[in-house]
């Protein structure tokens, strides 16, 4: 079956028309595209879904930090929190939250996760499989076959609007995440292509608008709560569409709307640090306590590139680099102006 990933009503209809699985007609698909067998992309996606598994179990052990340390140690306040039943929505949420936690707290520890659909977003897609195969002791075979349905989700969002904070704001990244969760979920919880399509849409627009604004420039604050958010988000989702409720708005026409959204929203709350929580005076002071004064003397964050924000993503400790790389510029720029305060002086 040539299955179409520029519309979400085209892959509904498919699955409709099949009486299969989405999940089912992807997988088949994409070995034929990869000229590879099922068994061999199966595989691949398992072992994706092992590495999911392990970063939250590192990410919430204690002592996790960031290499900026403006973060760690939520997921395991937050799995403490579950132990001692100090949890106010059950089983279910609080082992949402503290799997999306985990899994973003250990990519800003510079661990080893899988960007799904970007390493800022996470900790969304990993966290709703993997606590829903805890509570309901699913096979995990069912729930790796569930990644590839979020993965034509996620791919249909990519061909008619985009993944990237940088270009549509975190409604792009944690906003496509969750709706590519809340179709996992559905399929999961058996039900029907329509709602999956409901999910989809039903998630993508109760973020519509959603900015970006990383304080400092870094996938931290406020990126690793908005992950628990996120799979929040696909929990209201993927519960309302089970429950028979629609949406109004197909998901297609909820996708095209994220990008119109996402192409008016000025720079500054697309990842560049200048608006948003980024220019807050806590934020600002955050910049300061990670990279010093700016070359203007003050704390406010400078413009921060795509590649700045991304740069943590090809290798281990390019961002340790990094933020070394910055505190020595600061301190080179901190003492060029101290000689040039001097010498006014003496002048």
């Amino acid at each position: 079956m040539d299955l179409r990933y520029d519309s979400i009503a085209a892959l509904i209809e498919a699955a409709k028309q099949s009486g299969r699985k989405l999940s089912e007609l992807v997988l088949e698909q994409q070995a034929v595209q990869m000229e590879q067998s099922a068994d061999e992309l199966y595989e691949i996606m398992r072992k994706s879904y092992a590495v999911m598994a392990a970063s939250v179990e590192e990410g919430k052990a204690p002592g996790v930090r960031s290499a900026s340390g403006l973060s760690g140690g939520d997921a395991y306040r937050m799995a403490r929190a579950e132990r001692e039943g100090n949890v106010l929505c059950g089983g279910v949420f609080s082992g949402a939250l503290t799997r999306a936690l985990a899994v973003s707290e250990w990519n800003a520890a510079m661990g080893r996760i899988v960007a799904a659909p970007t390493a800022g977003s996470c900790g969304i897609l990993p966290a709703a499989v993997l606590t829903l195969q805890a509570e309901r002791k699913l096979p995990e075979r069912a729930c790796v076959m569930s990644l590839f349905t979020a993965s034509a989700v996620g791919m249909v969002i990519a061909n008619n609007a985009c993944i990237a904070g940088a270009q549509g704001g975190c409604q792009a990244e944690c906003g496509s995440a969750a709706a590519m969760a809340a179709a996992a979920l559905v399929e999961l919880c058996g039900g029907t292509p329509d709602m999956l399509g409901d999910a989809v849409s039903i998630s993508l627009g109760n973020v519509l608008g959603l900015v970006c604004d990383p304080v400092a420039g870094l996938v931290e604050i406020p990126c690793i709560h908005r992950n628990a958010a996120g799979v929040a988000g696909a929990l209201v989702a993927a519960q309302l569409a089970l429950a028979g409720i629609r949406s109004p708005i197909p998901a297609d026409e909820a996708i095209l709307a994220m990008k119109r959204v996402g192409d008016a929203m000025p720079t500054a709350l697309k990842e560049t640090a200048e608006g948003g929580l980024a220019a807050t005076p806590a934020g600002k002071r955050l910049y300061e306590q990670v990279f010093g004064k700016n070359e203007e003397g003050d704390a406010s964050p400078a413009s921060v590139s795509y590649t700045h924000l991304r740069a943590h993503e090809t290798g281990r400790n390019l961002v340790c680099r990094l933020l070394l790389e910055k505190k020595k510029q600061n301190k080179t720029n901190n003492k060029k102006k101290k000689k040039l305060k001097k010498k006014k002086k003496k002048t």
